[in-house]
């Protein structure tokens, strides 16, 4: 096992592959009650069209079929996950991205036991026609919901627009014509390519010891068979998505009392390898929090007049194979929030290449955050990403924090900020409301 250590912070986090390639990661906190554990697969709601392991016959799933799983695997023959979780005291959740799907637990006691219900539960795959028929209707009724939700509506359609007729622009859920159409076979062949150990990876952070955890993580190992160790062939290529040009706008008339506007970015730029590509995350995060956070004088200027307010917000989306930035607000001035924040998205550069203090400020701020958040067993736990950043954890944030200049943030802005990647998306009030 590999400790890797970070002096200035006092942290360490011991990092080991097992044979049959599952990635462990421990981090101990002996001042800590609680222990955190996470186990995910590199695999989403993006990756619907595959080839199989065995037999490289070429699959195509409906959408949604990764968040089906995720359900899917909690349900056993004799007994239910969530349950086995409850009685021995965790608090347990799963959830599934664009391109990653997490099974977790939390708990002051108990803690082999309930790691091993987790690795078990996750390793153990159990889908029958009548459970699957009986989930289509669960979704079913969590897509309407969402479908009620203006501000999810908001996110959806600019996504979609963003990468039109790409698995990107489908819910993570599918919609319900998809998820009726899922099948036994779509859910076991998805488990077969994605869910093997050696695309997996475990993170345990808490009150923990590292050694008598990684023998329990070995001897719950040690008891399955797993095939050889494979790497997943996905046919849904990021060339096949740079290819598709962004919808400009878009407008959906619906049931609400004020306008809601969405701005998109979309990254046509290559993300950089490994950690400089949590670097450059880091980067828009900065970039724009200087350009539209709250202390900013643009958006101070925004907000006196009116144009936005306090539900304005914007967020900062990298995953495996894209990536783009979005703002979001409420306005009685829909046509000015569009033209101000565009113009000023556009110009990022002439407007922040002078603020040298304020990129100081900012930056200690940041690091600040990446402080204070190590508190939190889920925020250094949550913010591993695996192979996506090179095994980067949220301690190598501050020195990689650390690293950036104002000239980077500006190379960075010239990069990713383009005028062929933007676009609006506007829920408005309907006439009758």
């Amino acid at each position: 096992m590999k400790k890797i250590e970070y002096p200035l912070l006092g942290e360490c986090v011991y990092r080991t592959v097992l044979k049959n390639g599952l990635k462990v990661n421990l981090v101990p906190r002996p001042n800590f009650h609680k222990v955190y554990g996470i186990l995910s697969t590199d695999f989403g709601s993006n990756d619907t069209h595959f080839c199989l392991p065995d037999t490289q016959e070429v699959r195509k799933v409906p959408a949604g079929s990764a968040h089906f799983l995720e359900h899917k695997l909690f349900e056993k023959k004799d007994h239910d996950a969530f349950e086995l979780f409850g009685h021995f005291g965790a608090d347990a959740n799963a959830f599934t991205s664009y391109t990653k799907t997490s099974f977790l637990f939390s708990t002051t006691t108990n803690v082999k036991e309930n790691l091993e219900i987790l690795l078990d539960f996750v390793q153990s795959p159990y889908f029958t026609a009548k459970s699957v028929a009986k989930e289509k209707g669960i979704i079913a009724q969590e897509i309407n919901m969402y479908a009620d939700d203006a501000d999810w509506r908001l996110y959806a359609g600019l996504v979609k627009n963003l990468y039109p007729g790409q698995p990107f622009s489908y819910d993570i859920a599918g919609t319900v014509d998809s998820v009726n159409q899922i099948s036994v076979k779509d859910l076991y062949d998805l488990y077969q390519t994605f869910y093997h150990p050696s695309n997996m990876d475990l993170f345990m952070v808490g009150a923990i010891d590292v050694t008598e955890t990684l023998e329990w993580i070995n001897k719950n190992q040690a008891k399955k068979e797993f095939a050889p160790a494979i790497v997943p062939q996905r046919l849904d290529g990021r060339n096949e998505v740079a290819a598709k040009a962004v919808n400009p706008e878009q407008q959906l008339a619906f049931s609400v009392k004020r306008a809601k506007v969405a701005i998109g970015i979309r990254g046509f730029d290559r993300l950089p390898a490994g950690k400089a590509g949590l670097k450059y995350k880091l980067a828009l995060q900065l970039l724009f929090y200087l350009l539209l956070g709250e202390s900013s004088q643009d958006y101070q200027e925004l907000y006196n007049q009116g144009i936005v307010d306090d539900s304005f917000d914007y967020s900062v989306v990298v995953e495996r194979g894209f990536h783009f930035v979005w703002f979001s607000g409420d306005t009685d001035q829909p046509a000015i929030f569009r033209a101000k924040l565009t113009s000023l998205i556009l110009h990022a550069t002439s407007v922040l290449k002078t603020q040298t203090v304020e990129f100081q400020l900012a930056k200690k701020e940041f690091i600040g955050r990446q402080i204070r958040a190590m508190n939190v067993l889920e925020a250094i736990a949550e913010q591993y990403e695996g192979s996506l950043f090179d095994d980067a954890t949220l301690f190598d944030k501050i020195p990689l924090l650390q690293e950036l200049t104002l000239e980077y943030l500006l190379e960075t802005a010239a990069k990713f900020i383009s005028q062929p990647g933007m676009s609006v998306y506007e829920l408005c009030p309907k006439e009758d409301d």
